[in-house]
């Protein structure tokens, strides 16, 4: 069952004053416990719409003084999510309004499941920086930007494209010869047929869950490479941003 979209401020507020850093409430709240057994509350999930609060955070770094997509479009998603030691932490998000129910639906069903995620943090934390985000093995979604040479938003600069795990699951590609990789910190991990901890893999619960809610892998793609990514179909992004295709 979707989650519903809660709207107070009195909620958010709240919530803010956690935290991205492991949880360390009184034992016995799903926020500090460790027990893999354990059920979150359903309010430790929850979508929000951008308010203000939020907006001062993202103003001038993943929401840029030159962003064409409307604040409106956006929601704020409150998760939790276990590391590779089945601990606990809170965690943030912005998404794209269409996305914002399916993503916080994986990412619950992710943390039921212990599926490790290490960090979801806002990459604002990051001055928006998608490299140091990276490096960080850091999982977000929102960061607007316009293709290289177009007037076209991208994937996440539309908030349409999540990434996870991202130093172990990197980005290649070759260039007239030369291979690039991002973060470069993760070319160690381009051995896909090495076992290591936070890996993606085509058949394990984060790729069918994407899947199956209507994303593609770039781990899939034939060009590229981007294990870490999840995005949502050119077509299904063209029935809401017409607009915003060739």
């Amino acid at each position: 069952m979707k989650a519903k979209e809660f709207l107070l401020t009195g909620l958010l507020t709240a919530s803010m004053s956690f935290g991205l850093v492991a949880c360390s409430q009184t034992p016995g709240t799903a926020a500090s416990t460790n027990n893999a057994e354990s059920t979150a509350k359903q309010e430790d999930f929850y979508i929000t719409e951008i308010t203000d609060d939020i907006f001062a955070r993202i103003k001038g770094k993943s929401f840029k003084d030159d962003c064409t997509l409307p604040r409106e479009d956006l929601r704020y998603l409150h998760v939790l999510h276990k590391d590779i030691d089945g601990k606990t932490h809170e965690g943030e998000m912005i998404v794209n309004k269409h996305i914002a129910e399916d993503v916080l639906d994986i990412l619950q069903e992710l943390y039921k499941n212990d599926y490790p995620i290490e960090k979801i943090r806002l990459i604002d934390e990051y001055d928006a920086d998608d490299q140091k985000s990276m490096e960080d093995n850091n999982s977000s979604c929102f960061n607007f930007r316009f293709i290289s040479h177009t007037t076209r938003i991208s994937n996440h600069g539309l908030g349409l494209a999540v990434d996870i795990n991202t130093l172990y699951n990197p980005y290649t590609k070759v260039v007239e010869g030369k291979r690039i990789i991002e973060p470069i910190t993760g070319e160690p991990y381009l051995d896909r047929e090495a076992s290591f901890d936070y890996k993606i893999e085509k058949g394990d619960l984060c790729y069918n869950l994407f899947i199956e809610h209507g994303f593609e892998w770039g781990g899939e793609w034939t060009d590229r490479k981007d294990y870490q990514h999840f995005a949502i179909p050119v077509s299904k992004i063209a029935e809401w941003y017409p607009n915003n295709v060739e």
